[in-house]
């Protein structure tokens, strides 16, 4: 018997339908993986199924007593110790033996959690985890998942795999990692344009299937384009068109048009360029025997690198080994306790930060952008609007605050902002985050 059932469901906030008409079935013990571009509407689907949100129409039946916990995308600002961090998932302690202490001490216990360690102290990825287990404390029967591989590093990716393959419960999570996607999945599910498409097959062939529907659809598309462009030109004759027997030939025709007009195109393809400055020297920076920490806690030691012009360096790590850390005292944002850090002539820097501090919430995507209307693009002056398409941002959307984005939108705009700006140096820390799997790879 399925857990959950979603009947005909439509949502909208203002513009086209985020889900229209919608059927979706989550049975016991699966693990559904749900697919779609950024802004498509999954994490609203996340929020529908868990009771955050009501439909607009249809209905929404669930078990009785079935319980739903959800793993946001974003971590909170929390504050205090791990254990009462977790302890917050608890609804209700009747149905776990030994009450609530007890449940909380062995999934911290399961997952590997200090619960004396202070939750503001940990690593992103470790927050994480604290995350995870406050969602699973509860027991949950439908454990919901919002990109829960970001900020992770690759030990805790393979270790959150592991726990997941073992974890037994029902499990729909959305992401872009396409490894973990491979290795998790009982069940794909597609969000695009506001419908859902069940795929009953791994992602290869998910991959196969889907560019042969989108094919079918073009060739539709085509067809019918043409059926109505000879339609026009036959109304626009008139004389035909006014007589009595062409009544129905008209109705159809402004059939066409309704569907025409109604019709919602595939979201495209980002197109990307970052603009490039003058050539710098052939020394970018140079950091010599540095070392650097936090109160009494030694985070870098004796770091010694040269990095040339048109290096392309990976800085690999833990979580909370000092990844970033090494990359604000590279840039000068840090001063080193010790050593010295030299940069080389002509630097023109654009840093892409991970936890998207640039970005003004309170702002449009427009105005995150820029102030004018107009900004220059390799020499070129761009309409800001037309620019921001090159990054699948319409320009409804781009008038939108950006406290109302996805997080793979706010990535996508945090690159549109940066690569406004000639640059010869790129720094980027965890550009991926939340990114769909085409625009990872365009990037």
């Amino acid at each position: 018997m399925a857990l959950l059932n979603l009947r005909g469901v439509s949502l909208a906030f203002g513009g086209p339908r985020l889900l229209d008409q919608v059927d979706l079935q989550i049975e016991p013990g699966e693990r559904l993986c749900l697919l779609g571009r950024n802004g498509e509407g999954k994490s609203t689907l996340l929020r529908l199924i868990r009771g955050e949100i009501e439909p607009d129409e249809g209905t929404i039946i669930r078990q009785q007593g079935l319980r739903i916990t959800r793993m946001p995308q974003d971590v909170p600002a929390g504050h205090g110790a791990v254990a009462d961090e977790v302890a917050r998932g608890l609804e209700d302690d009747d149905h776990h033996p030994g009450g609530a202490d007890h449940r909380v001490q062995t999934v911290l216990s399961r997952v590997g959690l200090d619960p004396d360690a202070r939750f503001e102290e940990l690593s992103s990825g470790m927050k994480r985890r604290v995350l995870l287990a406050q969602a699973i404390v509860n027991d949950p029967d439908i454990l919901l998942l919002d990109e829960p591989t970001n900020h992770l590093d690759i030990e805790s990716i393979r270790w959150l795999e592991t726990f997941l393959m073992r974890y037994g419960g029902t499990i729909v999570f959305v992401t872009h990692d396409r490894v973990f996607l491979e290795r998790l999945a009982t069940r794909i599910v597609e969000l695009d344009r506001g419908r859902l498409s069940d795929w009953a097959c791994d992602y290869p062939t998910f991959l196969k299937r889907r560019e042969e529907l989108l094919a079918a659809e073009a060739r539709q598309w085509a067809l019918f384009d043409k059926k109505l462009a000879q339609e026009e030109t036959w109304i626009r004759k008139g004389v035909e068109a006014r007589r009595t027997r062409n009544e129905g030939r008209v109705r159809a025709l402004e059939a066409m048009r309704k569907n025409h007009q109604q019709r919602r195109q595939r979201q495209g393809t980002a197109r990307m360029q970052a603009q490039e400055a003058e050539r710098s020297g052939t020394l970018v920076i140079e950091a010599e025997g540095v070392g650097f920490g936090y109160g009494d806690r030694t985070v870098i030691r004796d770091l010694t690198t040269t990095i040339l012009r048109g290096d392309k360096v990976g800085l690999i790590g833990p979580n909370g080994s000092g990844k970033t850390t090494v990359l604000r005292l590279l840039l000068g944002e840090l001063t080193p306790r010790e050593g010295t850090i030299r940069h080389g002539t002509n630097l023109e820097v654009s840093y892409f930060e991970q936890m998207r501090a640039a970005l003004d919430e309170e702002k449009t995507v427009q105005k995150n952008v820029s102030d004018y209307d107009t900004i220059s693009i390799k020499g070129c002056d761009r309409h800001v609007l037309g620019y921001l398409q090159d990054f699948l941002f319409a320009p409804e959307r781009s008038r939108s605050l950006v406290k109302y984005l996805s997080g793979g939108e706010r990535s996508r705009l945090l690159l549109a902002k940066l690569f406004t700006r000639p640059s010869n140096v790129l720094v980027m820390d965890e550009p991926t985050n939340d990114l769909d799997i085409e625009t990872l790879e365009l990037l």
